[in-house]
Protein backbone atom coordinates (compact mmCIF):
# COMPACT_ATOMS: atom_id res chain seq x y z
CA UNK A 1 0.00 0.00 0.00
CA UNK A 2 1.21 3.30 -0.88
CA UNK A 3 1.36 5.89 1.54
CA UNK A 4 0.69 9.81 0.48
CA UNK A 5 4.26 10.69 0.40
CA UNK A 6 5.12 8.16 -2.22
CA UNK A 7 2.74 9.26 -4.29
CA UNK A 8 3.21 12.84 -4.05
CA UNK A 9 6.84 11.82 -4.85
CA UNK A 10 5.54 10.14 -7.87
CA UNK A 11 3.27 12.62 -9.24
CA UNK A 12 6.85 15.11 -8.41
CA UNK A 13 8.72 12.34 -10.58
CA UNK A 14 6.12 12.61 -13.63
CA UNK A 15 6.19 15.85 -13.17
CA UNK A 16 9.61 16.57 -13.57
CA UNK A 17 9.64 14.31 -16.20
CA UNK A 18 6.91 16.48 -17.96
CA UNK A 19 9.32 18.92 -17.90
CA UNK A 20 12.21 17.50 -19.27
CA UNK A 21 10.03 16.13 -22.10
CA UNK A 22 9.33 19.76 -22.84
CA UNK A 23 12.73 20.96 -22.87
CA UNK A 24 13.53 18.07 -25.42
CA UNK A 25 10.64 19.16 -27.41
CA UNK A 26 11.76 22.49 -28.05
CA UNK A 27 15.38 21.52 -28.82
CA UNK A 28 14.10 19.18 -31.16
CA UNK A 29 12.13 20.66 -32.77
CA UNK A 30 14.69 24.20 -33.14
CA UNK A 31 16.80 21.79 -34.57
CA UNK A 32 14.79 19.24 -36.60
CA UNK A 33 13.04 22.72 -38.21
CA UNK A 34 16.30 23.62 -39.84
CA UNK A 35 17.37 20.18 -40.98
CA UNK A 36 13.88 19.29 -42.49
CA UNK A 37 13.83 22.39 -43.60
CA UNK A 38 16.83 21.90 -45.92
CA UNK A 39 15.82 18.73 -46.69
CA UNK A 40 12.00 19.24 -48.36
CA UNK A 41 11.42 22.38 -47.59
CA UNK A 42 7.53 23.70 -46.34
CA UNK A 43 5.46 23.05 -45.47
CA UNK A 44 6.99 19.43 -45.36
CA UNK A 45 9.92 19.86 -43.25
CA UNK A 46 8.14 21.74 -40.63
CA UNK A 47 5.57 19.16 -40.38
CA UNK A 48 7.46 16.53 -40.39
CA UNK A 49 9.91 18.32 -37.72
CA UNK A 50 6.76 18.73 -35.28
CA UNK A 51 6.03 15.56 -35.34
CA UNK A 52 9.70 14.05 -34.68
CA UNK A 53 9.78 16.61 -31.62
CA UNK A 54 6.45 15.71 -30.41
CA UNK A 55 7.69 11.69 -30.49
CA UNK A 56 10.76 12.60 -28.92
CA UNK A 57 9.58 14.63 -26.04
CA UNK A 58 7.10 12.01 -25.65
CA UNK A 59 9.59 9.27 -25.04
CA UNK A 60 11.83 11.43 -23.05
CA UNK A 61 9.31 12.36 -20.85
CA UNK A 62 7.88 9.22 -20.15
CA UNK A 63 11.24 7.58 -19.68
CA UNK A 64 12.31 9.97 -17.49
CA UNK A 65 9.09 10.15 -15.33
CA UNK A 66 9.64 6.61 -15.18
CA UNK A 67 12.94 5.94 -13.83
CA UNK A 68 12.45 8.73 -11.26
CA UNK A 69 9.54 7.53 -10.25
CA UNK A 70 11.68 3.91 -9.93
CA UNK A 71 14.32 5.49 -7.62
CA UNK A 72 11.49 6.96 -5.83
CA UNK A 73 10.36 3.85 -4.88
CA UNK A 74 13.32 1.93 -4.47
Amino acid sequence: MTTDRERADRLAAGAVGAGIGLLALMVSWLVGQRLTELIWGPPAGPTVAIVSSILIGLAVALMTGRRLSAGVAG
